[in-house]
């Protein structure tokens, strides 16, 4: 397991402070600001320690207020908002400096049968042993790369991605704004369907918002772009123990009015769509 992948996890174990109040850390590292994957899977966390461990997350909706600041604790308040025959409802908000950096909704479903059928995974998507990894990404185009995407490409993280077009890295060319990624995590998630759904949703906020960028000739790197998460939301379909590659296949309808919308799917190897995204972001070009 890298250390990476060790400290995801150690970020997810989240303190109990009190009756529905947990703490939260950040990994130290360069960013100036909290990755927003890791405020959704933390505030997930908290909102399972209040749930009776039958029910299981089968939807969440979030919103971003403010960056969160990696230099200081999160504190997260869950307030129980009804548990019901069938259903359990509970709010998150996420704390800091006195102020809410972030809010979750989520809702929890006791497992019962019914019908049951899912769109198919995208056929003729080359596979990921057949991708460059990212150190080979950096080998083989080096000076090609801005300076800033080598930096975030060379540094050891919980989660791998291949992604099956990288000219949106490389040039300013207009493109489809569509992509499939292939991502897995780089280390073993143990065998508890709470703890593998958080790491999901940590995973799913990762290039997302980049889609919507392409049609522009941008990336989510490019130092002409403002871009932020604003919202995020999240169903659960199937459980999956993150064992292997995921197929995250993602499409951007609409950028308009300083803002992106993208779409996401989640499949596991053997075809089975795992959970669906959706996520709007500021995407703002910067005046000089």
């Amino acid at each position: 397991m890298s250390s990476a992948m060790q400290d995801l996890l150690a970020i997810l174990d989240l303190e109990t402070l009190e009756h529905n109040l947990f703490r939260g850390r950040s990994p130290q590292s360069a960013w100036q600001r909290v990755f927003g994957g890791q405020v959704i899977g933390q505030a997930l966390v908290a909102a399972q320690r209040t749930v009776d461990a039958a029910r299981h997350v089968h939807s969440l909706h979030c919103y971003f207020m403010r960056p969160g600041d990696p230099a200081v604790p999160i504190i997260y308040e869950v307030d129980r908002i009804r548990d019901g025959g069938s259903f359990t409802t509970r709010r998150v908000v996420a704390i800091q400096h006195g102020h809410a950096i972030f809010s979750l909704s989520a809702s929890f479903q006791r497992e019962e049968p019914g019908l049951d059928h899912q769109l198919p995974m995208p056929e003729g998507v080359t596979p990921p042993e057949n991708l460059r990894t990212q150190r080979e990404f950096l080998a083989e185009f080096g000076e090609r790369v801005p300076e800033n995407i080598r930096r975030y490409w060379a540094r050891e993280r919980p989660i791998e991605v291949r992604p099956v077009i990288i000219e949106h890295y490389t040039s300013r060319d207009k493109l489809p704004p569509r992509q499939d990624v292939w991502i897995r995590t780089t280390g073993p998630v143990p065998d508890d369907r709470a703890l593998q759904a958080a790491v999901l949703a940590y995973l799913s906020d990762m290039t997302l918002l980049d889609t919507s960028t392409f049609a522009h000739g941008r990336n989510g790197f490019d130092p002409d772009i403002q871009m932020a998460s604003l919202d995020h939301a999240m169903w659960f379909h199937r459980q999956h123990k993150l064992d292997d590659w995921l197929l995250y296949t993602q499409d951007s309808p609409s950028a308009q009015g300083a803002r992106g919308f993208s779409r996401g799917s989640l499949y596991s190897l053997d075809g089975t769509l795992i959970a669906s995204v959706a996520q709007e972001g500021l995407v703002r070009l910067r005046t000089k």
